[in-house]
């Protein structure tokens, strides 16, 4: 079962949110000498696309992108689920419980593909125009560049924009530009230029600048909207998709623009192929599958291995009215765990932590309830070449040496093997992970009771509480649980329902929940958001709390590599060190999208990197007509 807080999943996902999962888009272009914009005469690059470390897989006059059928038909809808409840549509503060897809209407000045995820492409820009130094970029927008309502969107909307966030944004957000972006100038309507700091990581800056796209100047200022307050309607914005109507936690329905801007761009030929999409809402995930078995919603993607185990043998499968299947993903595993709240003191020793870890068993899991489906997780590049392996070895030794050098890394991470999850035995509870449990235990000073077996420690109860929302994952929490009682713990299962889940998440209320720590191909800055002392309070990505002088050391590493072969030794260097630290019970992955869908949709072959069923799939009429005749929806 892969967790997923909210089902319903976005065309692309906000780059302002990118950049906080650590994906920052950063360079392929045409070297011109220009005086236009520097006292200095300095070579300028002039590009429609950037990427830090290579070239660039589409050239400036490349037709449609490769994945897409560029003559898709435009029409029907597509619908998916999502769990109540919603009550705002800014996805953009932590206020209110944001409506899936609320960010589908904004667009960034450039964007990355699914097939060159490392680059990133003009949209709202024409080109972009940088120094070898990138001290400071241009962007040149695009002439005819239009919100939803009509209006023009030009240069003064994106510095709108970049001042409402600055004025308004979480403050780690705020932070983080504040440390790139000396000055942003519009230069006229269609130029806007972004002036680094110094001391900001080169390789992160046309990334970071390019990911905060127009917002109506026009509409905030006579609605008196601000960033951080709950919106009951989104505003205009310059994507493909508007806002048409909502029912409260019931339904969305989002309808394609058809005077959209940039409908006959290269970059989105083959795409945003539906007239509408909508987003149907239920309680929990067992009613939302009831739901999609009589047709209130018509495209699932299944994260449920139980019900794809034994579920899918309803009558509108056996009519072959719904196609299930599975579908290739090329994607690294996420980094999905079970987490520990390292705010608290019996927490913060390791070998707590790393008793608790020999009592989840996979093995037995996959087996009685996953139906095989799964191969564990072992760290947060797992099936990528950036995952730490064996001993290390060359430009990461070198940097791990230069870490403990520094007195912040004990000297056999030198020459340990990375740390991999626990293995255990077929049965539910493995005796011998038990014993080396419960020597931990005993060494921490959490020792067992006579009176009940109860581990204490100072007169302490040891206790632990799950935090869950989601009745499918009773399931798999209580053997755990059970497992942990029999070492002496304390353990039981919270659940709560949604809000409850969510607000004491961003209280950090919670012993351990699990949590999906999702890390790009070209991981840079945003992993401070993840990992870094200074995010440890007031980030819903550090959620464990981590705070560590060593990560702290390694993510500027990492942040400051300037080579491919730097970035993936220090990447795997700091994937072996976070492993290490044991905040984390790693849980499982598949190599394949499980999906269904009833059969009106049609798609090309998939990109490595991309699902899409909201970007290239398209609607099929002929065969939704054979559906409705057929009394099947």
């Amino acid at each position: 079962m892969n967790k997923a807080k909210s089902v319903a999943q976005a065309k692309s996902i906000s780059s302002l949110t990118k950049f906080f999962l650590g994906g920052l888009l950063v360079a392929g272009g045409t070297l011109v000498a220009s005086a236009a914009f520097s006292d200095s005469h300095e070579n300028v690059t002039v590009s429609h696309g950037y990427s830090f470390f290579g070239d660039l897989k589409y050239g400036p006059d490349f037709k449609h992108l490769d994945y897409v059928n560029p003559d898709a038909p435009k029409g029907g809808f597509i619908s998916q689920w999502a769990r109540t409840p919603f009550n705002s549509f800014n996805p953009f503060t932590r206020k209110g419980n944001a409506a899936s897809l609320a960010s589908s209407g904004f667009e960034d000045i450039m964007v990355a593909t699914a097939d060159d995820i490392n680059s990133s492409y003009c949209l709202l820009c024409e080109t972009l125009e940088y120094p070898s130094d990138i001290s400071w970029v241009i962007f040149n927008l695009r002439p005819n560049i239009a919100f939803s309502d009509g209006t023009p969107a030009t240069a003064h909307d994106i510095k709108f924009a970049f001042d409402k966030f600055m004025a308004e944004g979480l403050p780690s957000f705020r932070a983080a530009f504040g440390s790139f972006v000396k000055d942003v100038e519009v230069l006229d309507d269609l130029r806007i230029k972004y002036t680094f700091n110094d001391d900001s990581p080169v390789r992160d800056r046309i990334g970071l600048a390019s990911i905060i796209g127009p917002m109506s100047q026009k509409y905030f200022e006579e609605n008196e909207l601000s960033i951080d307050q709950i919106w009951k309607v989104p505003p205009p914005g310059t994507g493909p998709y508007m806002y048409d109507s909502h029912r409260p936690d019931a339904e969305i329905v989002y309808r394609r623009n058809p005077e959209y801007w940039g409908k006959d761009l290269p970059i989105n030929v083959g795409r945003n192929n539906f007239d509408e999409i909508r987003v149907v809402y239920f309680g929990d995930s067992q009613l939302a599958f009831e739901g999609f078995k009589v047709g209130s919603y018509t495209f699932r993607s299944e994260n449920t291995s139980r019900l794809w185990g034994t579920g899918y043998d309803f009558d509108a499968i056996e009519k072959g009215h719904v196609i299930k299947t599975e579908l290739p993903n090329g994607n690294k595993a996420p980094g999905q765990a079970f987490v520990f709240n390292l705010r608290k003191e019996k927490f913060q020793d390791i070998r707590v932590r790393e008793a608790v870890a020999l009592m989840f068993n996979f093995e037995w899991s996959n087996e009685a309830l996953f139906y095989d489906l799964y191969a564990r997780v072992n760290g947060f590049w797992d099936n990528s070449d950036l995952g730490a392996q064996g001993v290390p070895q060359g430009r990461e030794l070198e940097i791990l040496q230069s870490v403990v050098d520094q007195g912040n890394l004990d000297a056999s991470i030198l020459t340990d093997e990375a740390v991999m999850a626990a293995s255990s035995g077929p049965r539910q509870l493995d005796r011998r992970n038990l014993r080396k449990a419960s020597a931990l235990l005993d060494e921490a000073g959490w020792l067992p009771s006579d009176e009940d077996g109860l581990r204490r420690k100072d007169g302490e109860v040891l206790t632990i509480e799950f935090l869950e929302s989601s009745t499918a994952w009773d399931r798999i929490i209580n053997p755990f649980v059970e497992n942990l009682k029999a070492l002496g713990i304390d353990a039981k299962l919270d659940r709560v329902d949604p809000a409850q889940e969510q607000e004491r998440s961003r209280s950090y209320d919670f012993d351990m929940t699990t949590h999906v720590i999702t890390m790009p191909y070209e991981p840079s800055s945003g992993l401070k958001q993840w990992f870094a002392t200074e995010a440890m309070e007031g980030s819903s990505r550090n959620l464990m709390g981590l705070s560590d002088p060593a990560v702290d050391t390694l993510v500027d590493v990492v942040i400051a590599a300037e080579t491919t072969a730097d970035l993936n030794a220090s990447v795997k260097a700091l994937d072996r060190v976070l492993r290490a630290k044991r905040f984390a019970v790693m849980q499982w992955f598949k190599d394949v999208h499980t999906v269904a869908y009833w059969d009106m949709y049609e798609h090309p072959p998939l990109p490595p990197h991309a699902l899409g069923q909201l970007d290239f799939w398209w609607y099929n009429a002929d065969k939704a007509e054979a559906l409705k005749a057929a009394g099947a929806l």
